[in-house]
This record gives structure tokens, sequence and C-alpha cells, in this order.
């Protein structure tokens, strides 16, 4: 179990690249973690990390090893897995990070907890990318295309982003027919929290090159605002089909320009090499059949 542990130590200072880090992650000191690299480092007779003051990385022998530990671990969390499954209840916590949304997650969760009430859930809505294996979470939600080669990802189910607006205001402004003509009217803008940009309004098909300055005639970075402002005739706003559904059925609002929509997709997120602990593996499976019921 002592080498197992190494290992592990080993893995995480090769993920996060850091000792302070990976102790935080496991609850000792930097110097416990360093102690334990310099244990191997020792038995094996190899340099594993090139160490400065500024940074850890790893040494040709340490990228061979990583390749090894990985397999090694994943072997025993495989069994873990398989043996923990048919022998015990999914339960404890559940670390989450999700989108500052409440549709179409809250309905869910609030379904996952009751189905497996032994699984604690700790979730935080929040917009900002969130360092999974630093921060302690089991897995993050997000949005679109999340390249990164530290996470493995799963597909949730894919949504249409669309400009809309209410009945009244097109009765009042009239409808733009043209991507240009939104240049005169009302926009309701999301900004990004990270990095304080405006949210792009993609000119898909044959308006792909055009790069239109939009009017920030009202601006947040929360989505039920938006939605609410947008049916109340305050602008058009560019939003996610699923969030305004019973608005699109009840005629409160209207998609227009149906060439500037946008697919997107939600994907759950979890730190690669790890095989999902029960808990984690139920709540993916909950997640993909009833959030997108009819994509899968």
């Amino acid at each position: 179990m002592d080498s197992l542990n190494a290992l592990t130590i080993f893995v995480s200072v090769a993920e996060t690249r850091s000792f302070v880090a990976t102790g935080r992650l496991m609850g000792v000191s930097a110097s416990a973690i360093g102690k334990s690299i310099a244990r191997l480092e020792q038995r094996f007779g190899v340099r594993l990390f090139n160490r400065s003051t500024r940074s850890i990385t790893l040494t040709d022998e340490g990228e061979r090893f990583l390749e090894r530990s990985l397999r090694i671990l994943g072997e025993i969390e495989a069994a873990e897995v398989e043996f923990s499954q048919t022998s015990s209840t999914p339960q404890g916590r559940l670390k989450i990070s999700l989108p500052l949304v409440s549709e179409p997650f809250l309905p869910v969760l609030a379904q996952f907890k009751k189905a497996y009430p032994t699984v604690d859930l700790d979730l935080t809505f929040d917009d900002r990318r969130v360092d999974v294996i630093e921060e302690g979470y089991d897995a993050v939600i997000r949005a679109g295309d999340v390249p990164d080669s530290s996470l493995t990802s799963r597909l949730l189910g894919r949504y249409q982003m669309i400009v809309v607006g209410a009945p009244d205001y097109f009765r009042q402004y009239g409808v733009p027919q043209h991507p240009r003509d939104l240049l005169q009217h009302a926009c309701i803008q999301f900004r990004f929290p990270n990095t304080g940009k405006l949210q792009v309004w993609p000119f898909g098909g044959e308006h792909a090159d055009f790069d239109l300055p939009l009017p920030t005639s009202m601006v947040c970075n929360n989505l039920e605002a938006r939605i609410c402002f947008a049916i109340q005739g305050i602008g058009i706003a560019y939003l996610p089909d699923f969030a305004i559904r019973p608005a699109l059925d009840a005629n409160a609002l209207v998609q227009i320009l149906p060439d500037c929509s946008r697919g997107e997709v939600y994907r759950i997120m979890w730190p690669t090499g790890k095989h999902p602990a029960p808990k984690l593996r139920v709540f993916i499976d909950f997640l993909r059949a009833r959030l997108f019921p009819e994509q899968h």
C-alpha cells in the first residue's frame, strides 16, 4: 500500500506540476510530498522531475514512469469500480462545478438526489473556468468544447443558441431581416465573467463573415435575467433554446434570423486517468439520460 500511495503522489505531482497543490489535495505538507518523490527517485536510481524555483517538469525517465503508473493505478481503480458496483450503493460526497444557470440542471439534480439519497451533492454554480484537480472537484459541467488534456469528457447533450425577441418588441420596432439590421435595435448581451468580453453572436450561413459591433443596450451575466428582459420586450437576445422552450411555445418569444443560430454542447469532465467512482458514474449516466432525453 505504501508503494501505491507513492505512485498516487507521483501522478498527482506530474499532473499538477506542484508539490504544494498535491499536498493540498492529499492533506499533507509540501515537504512530505517532496520526500515521497525523493524516496521514489532513490529507489529507482533516476531523477523523475526537473526542479527549479519556478517550475517542476518531468524528465524523460519521469515521462516513461508516468505512463506505467497511470496503467497500474488505472487497473486498480477499474477493479475497485467493478467490485464496488456489485457490492455497494453509490455514496459519499460528490463535488461538482456547474454553469451559472438553473435550466436544465436544477430539476434533474433534484431527481438525482431523490434517486440516490446516500450521495451528498456539493454543487458550485459558477461560469469561471475552475481548476478541477487543484480545487478538488470530482467533475465539472461546461458548455462548448473545452480542450484540456488533463480532463476526460463525455457529451451530455446538444442545444441551439438562437436570436429571439418578444412579439410586442417586433410590432413596435420591426423584425430584423438581416444581421446588419441589428445595429438599429436594442440588444441584450452577455458578458463572460472570466474575460469581461461580450458573447459573440455568430452570423452563420451566408452571413458567416460578418463581424458587427452590436449595440449594448443592456449587458448582464445572468441567463434568467436576459430571458426576463427579452420577454418584457426590452430588446433582442441570443439565448439557448432549451431555456426558452416554454416561452417559444407560448409565443412570448419568437425566433428571428435563423441563419444566426449555432449548435452548442454540454460536457461533463473529470481528471484523466481516473475511472469514475460509482457515485460519479451513476451521476453521469443519470444526467445523460434526463438532461436531453430525446438525444439518447
